[in-house]
C-alpha cells in the first residue's frame, strides 16, 4: 500500500534534505508500491553515522515547522530521535536513527521520499527482525518479500554478511519457530485485504523449505539476484533464487558519507 496522505506529504516535504547517507527505511520504504499488502504506521529514516541523526532531525524539523506541521519530540538521545508529526488533526510517528552503514547496494533515489534503502537490504533487515522477535507485521513482510523478491533461503545466506552472529542454518532454525498466528493477530494492522491464514501458512512452509535447503548447501551457496530498481519485481522464474552450484558472492560495503548542503559556499 502506498504511504498514507499525511505520510506522503511529510516525506515529500523533507525529501530534498535526503542523501544516500540519510534515507527512508523500514516498512514504509518496503511497501511504497500499490501492490504491497500493508501500510506502515511510521516513517523511519536511517543515517550512516550517529552525528548525522541530529543534523538530519534539525534540518527536517525546520522544514516541517515552516510547512505548518507540529513536531512533538517523544524521545531524543544520541543517535535516535522519535517525534509525532501532525497537522490538521492528523499525526504520524517519525523516527531518525543511526544504523549500520554496511549494506549491499546503495540506497536508491525515489521521486517521493528522496532516497530509500534498496529492497535487498530492506528484505534482509526484515529477516533479521523476524529472527529476533515474533511479530505478525514482520511475518507478513517476509511472505511478501519471499514471493516478490529473492527467496527466504537467499536472504538467510546474505543476512550473515550483515550480522555475522547469524548463519543460514541458525536463521532457518529460528524462523521455523515463528509464524504461528491467528486471524485476530492481524486485526490492528493496516492491510490492503484481510489475510487468509491457510494460504499464508502454505507460503510460509514453502519459504521455510527454501531456507532449509539453502542452509544445507555447502557454503550456503545460494544466488541473490539484484533488483534493477525498488519498484521492479523479479520475474517469477527468478523468484526461486536458490540454485545449487558455484556460490554467487555478493559483497557489501561501507559507503562514503554524504553531508547535507548547508547553503554556505566553501
Amino acid at each position: 500500500m502506498p504511504l498514507a496522505s499525511l505520510q506522503s506529504a511529510i516525506a515529500s516535504l523533507i525529501a530534498h534534505n535526503g542523501t544516500p547517507s540519510s534515507h527512508l527505511a523500514g516498512a514504509a520504504a518496503l511497501h511504497l508500491e500499490a501492490h504491497c499488502p500493508r501500510a506502515s504506521d511510521a516513517l523511519d529514516y536511517f543515517h550512516d553515522r550517529e552525528a548525522l541523526v541530529g543534523e538530519a532531525f534539525a534540518a527536517d524539523r525546520m522544514a516541517l515547522e515552516l510547512g505548518g506541521y507540529e513536531v512533538n519530540v517523544v524521545l531524543s538521545q544520541p543517535g535516535f530521535v522519535r517525534a509525532i508529526v501532525g497537522r490538521g488533526g492528523e499525526a504520524t510517528k517519525v523516527e531518525w536513527a543511526h544504523n549500520s552503514a554496511w549494506r549491499f547496494p546503495p540506497p536508491v533515489p525515489d521521486p517521493v521520499v528522496g532516497f530509500r534503502l534498496h529492497p535487498i537490504d530492506l528484505s534482509i533487515n526484515k529477516v533479521l527482525a523476524l529472527a529476533g522477535r515474533d511479530e505478525p507485521l514482520d511475518f507478513l513482510d517476509i511472505l511478501f518479500v519471499h514471493r516478490n523478491y529473492p527467496s527466504l533461503g537467499s536472504l538467510c545466506w546474505a543476512a550473515e554478511r550483515k550480522d555475522p552472529g547469524y548463519g543460514p542454518q541458525m536463521l532457518a532454525e529460528l524462523l521455523a519457530r515463528k509464524g504461528r498466528f491467528r486471524p485476530e493477530d492481524f486485526a490492528d494492522l493496516a492491510l490492503a485485504a484481510p489475510p487468509k491464514v491457510p494460504e499464508l501458512k502454505l507460503v510460509w512452509l514453502d519459504a521455510l523449505a527454501d531456507a532449509a535447503a539453502c542452509a544445507r548447501t555447502p557454503g550456503g551457496r545460494c544466488r541473490l539476484p539484484l533488483l534493477e530498481s525498488p519498484g521492479t519485481q523479479l520475474r517469477r522464474s527468478l523468484r526461486r533464487s536458490f540454485q545449487p552450484g558455484p556460490a554467487f558472492r555478493l559483497s557489501g560495503r561501507r559507503p562514503p558519507i554524504h553531508r547535507r548542503h548547508s547553503g554556505k559556499q566553501g
